[in-house]
């Protein structure tokens, strides 16, 4: 499999697993979590920020959509999502330490953030990128 081969369908592959996350969280937000991760969202204020959550996620998942199609978004996507998934597993890391430990689903989004942001890296690192494209190594 050649190395764009790969970018692309990692990216496709993680904005095909962030959007029922993100659905999860705003779609419905006074069933889903509840339901899910006993927290009451019967505030407008609850589901408002929750929603707002769901619309950045979505829009990452459209942004890492357009990088497996358009080749001068790759890169940029892979750098987004790298750097989104670091910065959900650090905040994670950071609740680990100061609350204790969450709902164990939120345990394994941890998890899997950590992955993708390292397969992700690894990606970026083993791109050949011609003169011009998007790089911080440069």
């Amino acid at each position: 499999m050649t190395p764009d081969t790969k970018q692309r369908l990692f990216l496709g592959i993680a904005a095909a697993g962030l959007t029922p996350i993100a659905l999860s969280y705003g779609l419905l937000p006074g069933l889903t979590l509840p339901w899910l991760f006993g927290v009451d969202a019967a505030g407008i204020n609850t589901r408002h920020i929750f929603r707002a959550v769901m619309g950045l996620y979505l829009a990452l998942a459209v942004f890492w959509c357009l990088g497996a199609l358009r080749p001068n978004l790759r890169l940029p996507a892979l750098w987004s999502l790298v750097i989104f998934m670091l910065g959900l597993a650090l905040g994670r890391a950071l609740s680990l330490t100061v609350d204790g430990m969450p709902h164990p689903l939120l345990t394994i989004y941890m998890l899997l953030e950590v992955g993708f942001a390292a397969i992700g890296a690894l990606l970026i690192r083993q791109s050949r990128s011609p003169p011009g494209s998007f790089r911080l190594d440069h």
